[in-house]
């Protein structure tokens, strides 16, 4: 096992799509040595009505504080892991004022920002996967960033979640991408937050982790720093690859990681 030992982005059964009980995510991390984890549950889909939500894709807004006081119970449980209370929230341009509400007053020590619709449709759910069909890979991989930009820009989030998400089922522009990468790093440079460096890439079709090794050596050139997850839907996902993650870490040249509490950072070495 690595000696990089923080996995920031673990799911919980709430969201719909995970399996295993929290302790379970837990006694799996104290078996690899992990000593601190983040639970990074699916915020509630804000931006869409009860009635249109589709099923098992995040927890209902009524679980919120649940899930929060299911975070504090089990850091009681478990006093020999340091366990932070996060959560993975969709950036839907427009309806920031309704995400910064949900936010508010609620004690997490870290808030990952996803871009996972691209103007309403689910890009990386399985089940909408026959639209890319009907898609232009380049622009969508364009308008992808172009979200993900406005993500950090939006002031909303620590860090941002698995930043080239939209590479998931193997879909490659034919265009090279280095323009795009480069205009998105000098956004997340002047946005000052992280970028996750997350090994459920490794799980799926795009067999790489996010992000690729060219955007993370833009955002290391650029002194951006990194967070580590593994997406974790099951309690064997728990630093998952992160060997992987610790030698590319390494290659690209970083040298520290990011920590959270009470949404203040903390850089501390590999």
């Amino acid at each position: 096992m690595p000696e990089l030992l923080i996995d920031y982005h673990l799911h919980t059964i709430r969201c719909g799509h995970a399996e295993g009980e929290m302790w379970e995510y837990l006694e799996e991390s104290l078996e690899k040595g992990i000593g601190e984890v983040g639970f990074a549950d699916h915020l509630p889909l804000y931006f869409q009505s009860k009635e249109a939500r589709e099923p098992g894709i995040a927890m209902d807004e009524e679980e919120l504080m649940a899930y929060v006081e299911d975070v504090r119970r089990i850091q009681k449980l478990y006093p020999d892991i340091s366990i932070k209370l996060g959560i993975e929230a969709d950036f839907v341009p427009g309806r920031e004022d309704k995400l910064l509400g949900l936010l508010k007053d609620l004690p997490f020590d870290y808030v990952l920002g996803s871009v996972h619709f691209i103007d309403g449709w689910g890009f990386d759910n399985p089940d909408f996967l026959a639209e890319y069909q009907n898609k232009d890979i380049d622009q969508l991989y364009c308008r992808y960033f172009e979200l993900l930009q406005q993500a950090a820009l939006s002031g909303i989030f620590d860090s941002l979640a698995h930043p080239d998400l939209i590479k998931k089922f193997g879909f490659s522009p034919k265009e090279r991408l280095t323009g795009v990468y480069e205009d998105t790093v000098k956004v997340i440079k002047k946005s000052g937050i992280c970028i996750e460096v997350n090994t459920a890439g490794l799980r799926v079709p795009a067999q790489e982790i996010y992000p690729a090794e060219s955007f993370l050596s833009l955002c290391f050139e650029q002194g951006i720093p990194v967070t580590l997850g593994s997406d974790a839907h099951k309690p064997e996902h728990v630093g998952q690859n992160f060997a992987e993650a610790e030698a590319l870490l390494r290659k690209v040249g970083y040298t520290h990681i990011a920590k959270f509490t009470g949404r203040k950072r903390e850089m501390v070495i590999i």
